[in-house]
């Protein structure tokens, strides 16, 4: 499997905005508005046991709300799920509920789909008929049908009890833009959307009737937030031009868009749960670098819920929602920066921010989070390599009471680029807690 290109790093930009912001300088539609009092940074205070237990010790717990609940039911589980992006051998050392995959590349040139993965089926690149192609469906022996990748991860996903999860991220690297504002240029570009909905259509016949979770395009919508009046109508798309046999009702614009893309799932993928993504940045305010005490955070979560209300999140089945696409410790060597959530919640940023603005997401949208890609890194890897320092593993499995109450359905580890730590790097901190965490009987979402 290809590791997906780094995405790049968004934070310092954003940051300086939200210190503008909390200075008395208005940065977004909303900078006259006084900050509400530190209520909004302290509702995950309650969420969960505070004390730093070990893995599982809280299993069984039982929070009061549970917007969770059906969507386990329908994938037969009742417990907090727990996965990673992983190599197959880790797959299959511990019970994972969930192992994922990034689907993320080029788009091929011609309008239809390659049907072999041959010399007529290019990228700019190169020919397809060899090992290089820069198109996610000849990502394997190319002597195979094109879309083997998806079809065979499924089987063995399926095959080992895990319930497959697939990240489609194309629309950046398909635009062959710079990402953020120049992207979203194309997606008013009737030839690009016509291959990259037939893409789209060609990744979901790959699911066909089996049980999967599918995750939209990470970053496209907080772009779309980010570079907007806080309306996805008035950003272009040609949708229903591009695609009129699944998008012919929709609106040419990029809600449109994100309907669409719900709708093919439901249509050719009818088994499989979909969900958009979530940006803790889209507002122009980094909720998870906040340091000021007097911060909204349930007011920046309830305009991100709002503007995914209006792409059609309400069709859709959770939230997608990220700590960090790196380990602390590499920021910190590679870059300088602070990216470290404090364990002990006594000083910002912290868990219980994160893990509030999580909460309120979710009850805005009426819809479960589902935490994706987060660092694997733990406090006593060398900073060096591919294995690097960080907390999140290990306050995650200490407290998935909080994360239960925080409406929390799933929760999954990955490497967002080469170089960092992995589940195969971090001296088997990872699986380690996953067993403890099963053989302590696992997290209820909801009473019997």
């Amino acid at each position: 499997m290809r590791t997906p290109p780094p995405k790049r790093l968004k934070r310092l930009a954003f940051l300086t905005l939200g210190l503008l912001a909390l200075a008395g300088c208005s940065s977004s539609d909303d900078g006259d508005k006084q900050p509400s009092s530190d209520a909004g940074v302290d509702a995950g205070t309650d969420a969960g046991t505070d004390g730093d237990t070990d893995a599982g010790t809280d299993g069984g717990t039982q929070p009061s709300a549970c917007l969770g609940d059906s969507l386990l039911k329908s994938l037969g589980k009742d417990r907090l799920l727990v996965g990673a992006k992983m190599e197959d051998a880790t797959a299959a050392s511990a019970p994972f509920d969930v192992h994922y995959l990034y689907v993320s590349s080029r788009l091929v040139d011609s309008t239809n789909v390659c049907t072999a993965c041959n010399s007529s089926c290019t990228t700019q690149e190169g020919s397809c008929g060899q090992y290089q192609c820069q198109w996610w469906g000849c990502w394997q022996d190319i002597a195979a049908t094109p879309g083997a990748m998806v079809r065979d991860f499924i089987r063995v996903a399926k095959g080992r009890g895990q319930l497959p999860f697939i990240t489609y991220y194309v629309e950046l690297l398909g635009s062959r833009e710079n990402e953020g504002a120049a992207q979203l240029t194309k997606l008013n570009d009737v030839a690009f959307m016509r291959r990259y909905l037939n893409d789209w259509r060609f990744a979901l016949q790959q699911v066909g009737a089996e049980r999967a979770l599918l995750h939209l395009e990470p970053d496209l919508w907080g772009y779309l937030q980010f570079n907007s009046n806080g309306d996805p109508r008035t950003v272009p798309a040609q949708v229903a031009t591009a695609n009129a046999t699944d998008c012919g009702t929709q609106e040419n614009n990029a809600a449109g868009l994100a309907k669409c893309m719900v709708a093919m799932v439901r249509k050719y993928a009818p088994n499989a749960k979909v969900g958009l993504h979530a940006s803790p940045w889209a507002t122009k305010m980094d909720v998870y670098l906040n340091t000021q005490a007097s911060f909204d955070v349930a007011g920046e979560a309830r305009k991100v819920a709002d503007f995914l209300l209006k792409l059609g999140a309400a069709d859709t089945d959770f939230i997608v929602i990220e700590a960090a696409d790196r380990d602390a410790g590499w920021y910190e060597v590679n870059r300088g920066e602070d990216t470290w959530w404090d364990a002990s919640n006594a000083t910002l940023p912290h868990f219980h921010q994160a893990f509030a603005w999580a909460r309120v997401l979710s009850e805005r949208l009426n819809k479960p989070n589902f935490w994706w890609q987060l660092p694997v890194g733990n406090p006593n890897l060398p900073n060096s390599g591919d294995s690097w320092k960080d907390n999140r593993v290990d306050y995650f499995f200490a407290h998935t009471a909080e994360l239960a109450a925080a409406h929390t359905v799933g929760f999954a580890f990955g490497a967002g680029i080469d170089g960092t730590t992995t589940p195969e790097s971090d001296n088997a901190n990872l699986v380690g807690r996953v067993r403890a965490y099963k053989q302590a009987g696992g997290q209820r979402l909801c009473t019997p």
